[in-house]
């Protein structure tokens, strides 16, 4: 006869709701083994929004266990039915415990998603927090209660007040629609595209990696612009255009097969999580010049790795730098793994030397050079300050504009 099992027990006892999924599907599996076998019920599909299912299948496979699936009607069908959406238009679904472990949500801001099982309020909370980095603070949700059953509801809010209502529990779903314009990066990769299609834009079309550099080099100081002026408003403006050079510039590396943007960010995003061990792995550090230090460190072994002979770190500082950036940045490659504070006395007395020294020398050469050594020793005390010598430099000169503007001379 039919002998039924629950696993409430596994709710009430283990510590961690990720461990209860494990715990439940050992217990079939053992059942499982018996000649009967057994039969494991869950609501809804077994294949939509159950982890202990996937663990099942996955340990039944390796112990050649066979398994039977019968289908049965998801959460899905009855939250696209009260929300009158069709399942096939770009729908993106995500889990609620999933999302709010995330501090960015893996979603497409230019696609709708359904965001399964948001069964409290302090989930909720944690699950507001996560979208509020990719949508507006008054983004419309809709909140789906009890789909397909008497008791179904939509509750229209804000992104802000998701958890400010006493409405989630196990049968809530949230439904994100997508942003009213263009947000995403496929997005972006689409109008690049289509500019540089065989029907596009005869400009975009002709240009080339080189072709686009000086284009590259205006984008990025019109950008220290904006954050010198302390522009939000430029700043957004000025990232897109140097975005857009550089969506430009991969998708000119597509189209000749040598990489796509996927490379890009995976490229990028590996290299960034091997290089912060101490905040992607175990490693624990006790400061910046502890995390400098493991990054050269790091650096020296991706080189090695690569069959690439030892270099100076100084290397990889790019000379198309201004020559004031890159000074600075000389320095500071080269202060990296120092012990102690910065001597600004030692400092100060070299920039007094390479003053002193242009005051004696009749020699232009020579006080060329002395010039030289006198803002190279400038832009280390501006490191030394934590200072960036270019905005100072570039402020400077704002200063100077605007004095001799305001006082007629120029």
């Amino acid at each position: 006869h039919l002998v039924l099992h629950s696993f409430d027990d596994l709710y009430e006892t283990v510590a961690d709701l990720s461990a209860v999924y494990p715990a439940i599907a050992e217990r079939v599996l053992a059942l499982g083994r018996r000649p009967q076998g057994v039969l494991y019920a869950v609501p809804g599909h077994p294949l939509v929004g159950e982890a202990s299912v996937q663990r099942i299948l996955a340990r039944a496979g390796e112990e050649g266990q066979p398994v039977r699936l019968v289908a049965g009607l998801s959460f899905i069908e009855p939250v696209l039915g009260a929300l009158g959406l069709d399942g096939l238009d770009n729908l993106q679904l995500a889990d609620a415990t999933d999302l709010a472990a995330a501090l960015h949500p893996p979603l497409d801001p230019d696609r709708p998603a359904l965001i399964a099982q948001l069964y409290n309020r302090r989930l909720a909370g944690e699950v507001k927090l996560t979208l509020m980095n990719a949508y507006p603070d008054d983004h419309p949700l809709t909140l789906v209660r009890a789909a397909g059953t008497e008791a179904e509801a939509l509750i229209a809010l804000p992104l802000y007040r998701l958890d400010r209502e006493p409405w989630p529990d196990h049968l809530t779903t949230l439904y994100v629609p997508p942003l009213p314009h263009a947000a995403g990066l496929p997005a972006l990769q689409e109008t690049i595209a289509r500019l540089r299609a065989p029907d596009g834009c005869p400009w975009d079309r002709e240009q080339t990696h080189r072709s686009l550099r000086s284009n590259l080099l205006e984008e990025t100081y019109e950008v220290l612009a904006a954050i010198d002026a302390e522009d939000p408003a430029a700043l957004s403006e000025e990232l897109g255009d140097l975005l857009m050079n550089i969506a430009l510039q991969v998708q000119i590396a597509t189209e000749a097969g040598d990489f796509r943007f996927a490379d890009v960010i995976g490229q990028i995003d590996a290299k960034l999580k091997r290089r912060h061990p101490h905040v992607f792995g175990g490693l624990q550090v006790s400061g910046t010049e502890e995390v400098l230090r493991n990054w050269e460190a790091i650096k020296a072994q991706e080189r090695a790795a690569k069959g690439q002979a030892h270099r100076s770190r100084l290397e990889g500082v790019p000379i198309a730098l201004p020559a004031l950036a890159r000074a600075q940045a000389l320095a500071g490659r080269a202060a990296r793994g120092t012990e102690g504070a910065p001597d600004f006395e030692a400092l100060w007395a070299r920039v007094g030397e390479a003053a002193a020294q242009i005051r004696r020398d009749d020699d232009p050469q020579a006080q060329e050079e002395r010039l030289g050594d006198l803002l190279f020793a400038l832009a280390d005390a501006a490191r030394a300050l934590g200072l960036d010598a270019e905005s100072a430099l570039r402020r400077a000169c704002d200063r100077f504009v605007n004095r001799a503007t305001e006082h007629g001379r120029l």
